[in-house]
């Protein structure tokens, strides 16, 4: 049965902090659990509600309905809590397109973006250091376990810009029409914050602006990031 300790542990992991110092994260559901551990990431302990039957998973400990709901972020716990070990950083992956996040802050539309990258085989994103924390757990119940088939990394944006040999384009409310852009077959793609876009040090990095073209009235302020997301990535692969 899970211990005081455990049950400490986990709790803990809502916070970003005590999920860095452990370099542990909370998934919760039969399904992203599963999804996770088929992708290889290594489970720390999968707790698992007793009353579930037929459910077979290794580092399995049994909690109790009234444990589970202290542990759990979700109101109504699935009873299914996977506790992983974060992977291990990567090389950059440059043989394709790249999504790069500068200060995306709502833990929903990280994680639609990542389920985003997973849909249009987008294999990298690369996130500014005040994008939210994509182990958040609101994050990880909108990637609906994508984020095991998805390489994140934050980073100054600024400087791995400038440095990279990829053609960067930047969404912008003023940019070219994104649908009379020729598309190459690999870039970088970065989307901006909800509220200001892009920021100037970043933008001096990008090399096109690009822009979805509003076709209703203009009382449509803007798009909503991960919306805009899944638009422009559509072109890109329709197009590259």
């Amino acid at each position: 049965m899970v211990t005081k300790n455990q049950i400490k542990l986990v709790t803990s992991l809502q916070q970003k902090k005590y999920r860095s110092q452990h370099k542990l994260f909370v998934v919760e559901g039969k399904k992203s659990v599963s999804e996770l551990l088929a992708e290889g990431l290594i489970p720390f302990k999968i707790f698992i509600d007793p009353a579930l039957k037929g459910l077979e998973f290794k580092e399995t400990v049994a909690v109790t309905t009234r444990d589970l709901k202290q542990m759990s972020g979700q109101t109504t716990p699935s009873g299914v809590l996977g506790v992983f070990h974060m992977p291990e950083p990567q090389e950059s992956i440059q043989a394709d397109w790249i999504v790069a996040l500068d200060a995306v802050r709502d833990p929903g539309n990280m994680g639609t973006i990542i389920r985003l990258c997973d849909w249009f085989g987008i294999k990298h994103l690369i996130c500014s250091p005040d994008t939210v924390d994509c182990y958040n757990p609101k994050v990880l119940q909108a990637t609906m376990g994508s984020i095991a088939r998805v390489q994140i990394d934050y980073m100054e944006l600024p400087n791995f810009l400038k440095t990279t040999k990829l053609p960067v384009y930047g969404a912008f409310m003023d940019g070219e029409n994104v649908y009379r852009e020729d598309i190459p077959e690999k870039g970088i793609l970065v989307m901006g914050n909800e509220a200001n876009g892009i920021s100037k040090e970043v933008e001096q990095a990008i090399a096109k602006r690009v822009s979805i073209p509003q076709f209703g009235p203009k009382s449509a302020e803007s798009l909503n990031v991960a919306t805009a997301t899944a638009i422009l990535l559509n072109e890109i692969r329709r197009n590259s």
